[in-house]
């Protein structure tokens, strides 16, 4: 029995040590086209490596859609975008039946795909849909499937999204609704660049030639690096200080001071995607286990687009990224 699990161990680190070199070479080649936009690479990297969706925040011109298209390249994955617009239709982005006629004169309905069916979809400005077509995606993102006319449809594996959100321009928009914020793994913001790394878009990207994304992985390789994902062990005060800061993040004694200023927390799916970010980022990082600072860097992104304050907590200019700091200082 310990010779069993002795071998299973050994296995995980080849594994992981593979994985890890062919993670690092896909990182590099998006850093040679992304530039100044570290965090933001990490963390969506760490979503896809959780198997999961991601919401891009941040104003025009900061490369969202060049990152899902560099995703694409280096990941090895089917990439496509839909730009999100107040007339779009569920049946633009799902697909639709069309009816056949034959040369015999038989008439038949066939399906005709969407662009949902693609490895990694890029949901631009997502919020300028309606609510409609905002839960077409429901079903895929949490599914991995979709259905039309009775009839259900697989997507390709792996499948993520990233969508996109301007923050400054609302006029026109539609609010996602808590189930839908719930689907995302993270909220990643994506800031301006530092005035080193704009510099060098500057030269990188007004000349000649132009950077351009060099494939460093397989999808194959992706699915079994989200495998490994889940096999990797969590110490026990890792579990804790994950379970201690989501269910802090909840309105209820277990708040302390921050209770009062909580309407609505995070539920169980947060504490799994926390779980599973974590293991992703230990393993982006070489590291076999995730650690506490693992938890407390991914709190934010993880826990931000799941909560909200009370009126009063508004009123006296708090924020959530404010609240969520205060519960991170508890954990240690």
């Amino acid at each position: 029995m310990a010779e069993s699990a002795e071998k299973l161990e050994d296995a995980i680190v080849r594994s992981a040590e593979q994985v890890s070199g062919q993670i690092r070479a896909a990182k590099d080649a998006i850093a040679n086209v992304i530039f100044g936009q570290d965090r933001v690479v990490e963390n969506t990297l760490v979503t896809i490596l959780s198997g999961g969706h991601a919401l891009l925040i941040g104003v025009p011109g900061l490369a969202k859609t060049k990152l899902v298209e560099t995703l694409g390249v280096t990941l090895g994955l089917d990439a496509k975008r839909v730009q999100f617009t107040p007339d779009l239709m569920p049946s633009d982005i799902l697909g639709s039946e069309v009816l056949d006629e034959s040369s015999g004169g038989k008439r038949s309905f066939r399906f005709i795909a969407g662009p949902v069916f693609a490895q990694l979809l890029m949901a631009d400005e997502i919020n300028r849909a309606s609510p409609r077509t905002q839960s077409a995606l429901l079903q895929a993102m949490q599914e991995q499937h979709i259905t039309v006319a009775g009839a259900r449809h697989d997507l390709p594996k792996p499948f993520h999204v990233l969508a996109t959100q301007n923050p400054l321009e609302q006029e026109g928009t539609y609010p996602l609704p808590e189930a839908q914020l719930d689907r995302f793994l993270m909220e990643i913001d994506v800031d301006y660049p530092d005035r080193d790394a704009e510099r060098r878009i500057l030269f990188e990207t007004t000349g000649s030639e132009d950077s351009i994304a060099k494939g460093a992985m397989t999808a194959d390789a992706l699915i079994a690096a989200q495998r490994l994902v889940r096999r990797l062990p969590v110490g026990d005060s890792v579990v804790e200080a994950i379970l201690s800061l989501v269910r802090s993040a909840r309105p209820g004694p277990e708040a302390g001071d921050a209770g009062k200023l909580i309407a609505w927390g995070p539920g169980p799916r947060a504490s799994q995607s926390l779980m599973l970010a974590v293991r992703a980022r230990a393993l982006l990082d070489g590291r076999l286990a995730p650690s506490i600072d693992d938890v407390l860097d991914l709190a934010e992104p993880v826990l931000k687009h799941r909560m909200a304050l009370t009126f009063p907590a508004r009123a006296e200019g708090r924020t959530i990224p404010d609240v969520i700091r205060q519960l991170k200082s508890r954990i240690g």
